[in-house]
């Protein structure tokens, strides 16, 4: 059974950082397929960042050149460096894998998530 652990949230105010971690566990999990998904207030989960084919690093227009994706392998964690964090970015961020069909379809149940809300 694989389960997703989301940490590192926090309140920061505008133009501040975060990292946040995503522990995966499970033989079935493959964190190299594996990215982060925000849930804004009121709004749907949207796809923030993730690992593609061959490495390739996937961002959203909205978060490129302040995010920074990376993994640990060995320790199935992914992070999320978030820097000059804006207002926008606030809502709770959600680690998956993503499926061959892309990043609109996951393969795991939802973790708990972590809160980021970032004040102006």
């Amino acid at each position: 059974q694989v389960q997703l652990v989301e940490s590192g949230g926090g309140l920061v105010q505008a133009g501040g950082s975060l990292r946040l971690s995503c522990a995966a566990s499970g033989r079935r999990v493959d964190i190299n397929y594996m990215g982060w998904y925000l849930q804004a207030p009121g709004k749907q989960r949207e796809f923030v960042a993730g690992f593609g084919d061959g490495g390739s690093v996937d961002y959203a227009d909205s978060v490129k050149g302040r995010f920074i994706l990376s993994r640990d392998t060995a320790k199935k964690t992914l992070y999320l460096q978030m820097d000059s964090l804006k207002p926008e970015d606030t809502g709770v961020y959600y680690c998956n894998e993503r499926t061959p069909y892309g990043w609109s379809w996951v393969t795991h149940t939802w973790g708990q998530g972590t809160q980021v809300t970032v004040s102006s």
